[in-house]
């Protein structure tokens, strides 16, 4: 399944020209397998980095992460990615840890985080740029591989060049949404939230349209982020990951913020605060119900562990 988290306001255009002449066939020996480079897996001498994750990861979780580049992980080898930096990487994990392993282990438990929780994260230094002019933060397959893209541009407190009001909020919207984000999509797949969910924004969702509005405008219309006005599911993860990583406080902010007047379709500031905070309790419910996870709690700890970091 692959998931575009945010749609950026600017595009990308990209243009690749293939030009393949087939004159003849031939038929070349393919020498010694031993010879073959990589035919027997990945192979490098483990360093700190490795130990980390083994420590960190690993043991305690049963999830690993690499790092090392692997163009074939990334399914599409047309797209022109780069390695990750590889001092990025424990900086990265750790704050993925922070934020989300561990509020989810103090609230819900080691034995809920571990057996839900994705197995694999495989690291990408640059950001996967789509067509149409979205980029895509983060994919997920069956819920236990994720990939995480930019890398490279990540940076916390405490590291060369960080600026706080530039890096703060991108690590905030790009990193920990796209793992929260992915993570809902664990949870609502091995148990569907309830089926009323859909009917709050039923008329208004936008499938692929979604690229052509910003999130000021989608929360006119009750939803949180413009790519939360996609698809039902998408929208459900979304309110998890926002109302996560903005916290209460940051939440009713963005639900307050709405502007007096009509949408474009037709919906009043009151309908859309409704529809946001019918959303909202649904998902509280269904994290009490379903999960046995206090979801204010688990957003406390999300949003003070993120403060430190910030």
């Amino acid at each position: 399944m692959k998931i575009i988290i945010k749609h950026f306001s600017y595009y990308v255009v990209a243009a690749m020209l293939f030009s393949t002449t087939l004159t003849s066939c031939k038929e070349d020996s393919i020498g010694e397998v031993d010879d073959i480079p990589g035919l027997g897996g990945i192979d490098w001498v483990k360093g700190p980095i490795d130990q980390w994750i083994k420590d960190s990861l690993v043991t305690p979780y049963n999830i690993s992460a690499q790092y090392k580049w692997d163009q074939f992980e990334f399914g599409n080898i047309t797209k022109n990615l780069v390695p990750p930096d590889e001092a990025q990487v424990v900086p990265l994990l750790s704050t993925i840890k922070k934020a989300w392993t561990n509020p989810y282990v103090e609230e819900a438990g080691k034995v809920f985080y571990n057996k839900y929780s994705p197995k694999f994260f495989i690291l990408s230094g640059s950001n996967e740029y789509n067509s149409e002019g979205s980029i895509t933060l983060g994919t997920a397959e069956g819920g236990r591989k994720v990939i995480l893209y930019g890398v490279n541009l990540f940076k916390i407190k405490g590291m060369t060049g960080y600026d706080p009001g530039r890096d703060s909020s991108f690590v905030k919207d790009w990193f920990l949404h796209t793992i929260h984000h992915e993570f809902g999509h664990i949870l609502h797949q091995t148990v569907l939230y309830p089926i009323e969910y859909k009917n709050i924004s039923k008329s208004y969702y936008q499938g692929g349209n979604w690229i052509n509005w910003n999130d000021a405008d989608a929360r006119r219309d009750g939803f949180i982020t413009a790519y939360s006005s996609s698809a039902f599911d998408e929208d459900f993860v979304e309110m998890i990951a926002m109302m996560l990583t903005e916290g209460k406080v940051g939440f009713d902010k963005l639900v307050d913020s709405i502007p007096e007047g009509t949408s474009s379709h037709g919906v009043t500031k009151a309908q859309a605060q409704a529809a946001l905070r019918q959303k909202e309790a649904i998902i509280v419910a269904y994290y009490k119900n379903t999960w046995k996870i206090d979801f204010y709690s688990l957003q406390k700890r999300v949003r003070t562990s993120m403060n430190k970091l910030f």
